[in-house]
């Protein structure tokens, strides 16, 4: 049996930039280990795997893989995700769909579709979580880990600290773009911290961005450093959880936030987060667009 798949760039509105996905539709016949070892083959940093909801009031099933493991939920396939299945509604002749629930490991998440003046454009996701902090790193630490001088990190707003809408990320604000530049993933460095801290991978941002050179003006520039040496051009669960952050800390109620994320490594990228403090913790949102590159189908791979 062979399984239709689309690809998207997304959180960007041009293809060869943003951060690229795979969609596997109609997935149910596939089990985990098969999932697995294609997203390994694609190596993108996630692949979607999408299937009939358990609940018929809910649009689907989506799990959601890495090269080396499946996460609870993450942000660029939901929107990915989202943009390829009404493009397949729309291409079928039904109507335009205006919203989306997924069923994922970490929750529901609700998907609105956003439309323009040429049609589909993207998606805006709201967490299935609401705010949580975990640990807080040794600075010194986080400075092996990125390869920087420990001035390079930035502690007047706050530490270094896992935080997560869903799934878990160091979160490290870095005192300059310059620094945020150069860092850059130590093996060594991550072996001695991320595993007491629950997080695999460090989202390092600055909001020193006022003589960055990027198409549009952005609050905060960011880049994610993962666990396996690698860098993901957009990461949107993490965007969600930094905007929580900032506005539990700036106390100031709704905070929104344009993010440039990709920029480092040839692939910008796009994120539009708000945060909303609510009486049951800080609830995120993050949109952007999606491009569909590329469709084909696979085979099934063999068994374990």
């Amino acid at each position: 049996m062979r399984y239709r798949y689309v690809t998207a760039d997304v959180f960007t509105g041009h293809a060869y930039l943003g951060n690229p996905l795979a969609v596997v539709l109609d997935a149910q016949g596939l089990d985990a280990s098969q999932m697995q070892r294609i997203a390994r083959e694609f190596n993108y940093s996630e692949t979607s795997f999408v299937m009939p909801a358990r609940d018929p009031a809910h649009t689907a099933r989506v799990r959601i893989f890495t090269p080396d493991r499946e996460v609870p939920f993450a942000g660029h396939p939901n929107v990915g995700t989202a943009v390829v299945l009404a493009r397949e509604q729309i291409a079928a002749g039904r109507p335009a769909p205006q919203a989306f629930v997924f069923e994922e490991e970490a929750g529901l998440v609700r998907i609105a579709l956003v439309y323009g003046e040429r049609g589909l454009q993207g998606a805006q996701l709201l967490a299935p979580q609401p705010l949580s902090r975990g640990s807080e790193a040794p600075v010194d630490a986080v400075a092996r880990a990125l390869r920087l001088a420990p001035a390079d990190i930035a502690v007047s707003e706050h530490a270094p600290m896992v935080v997560s809408v869903g799934l878990p990320f160091l979160v490290v604000q870095l005192a300059s773009r310059e620094a945020l530049r150069r860092a850059a993933p130590d093996s060594g460095g991550y072996a001695a911290l991320m595993p007491q801290l629950g997080a695999k991978s460090i989202y390092a941002y600055t909001t020193d961005t006022a003589g960055d050179t990027t198409d549009a003006p952005t609050d905060i520039q960011a880049r994610m450093l993962t666990g396996r040496m690698t860098e993901d051009p957009a990461t949107g669960s993490a965007t969600a959880a930094v905007t929580a952050l900032r506005a539990l800390i700036a106390g100031k109620g709704d905070l929104r936030l344009r993010v440039g994320q990709g920029v480092d490594m040839g692939r910008a990228s796009l994120l539009l987060a708000e945060a909303q403090p609510r009486d049951d913790g800080v609830w995120a949102k993050v949109a952007g667009q999606a491009v569909v590159v590329m469709e084909g189908t696979l085979p099934a791979p063999a068994g374990h």
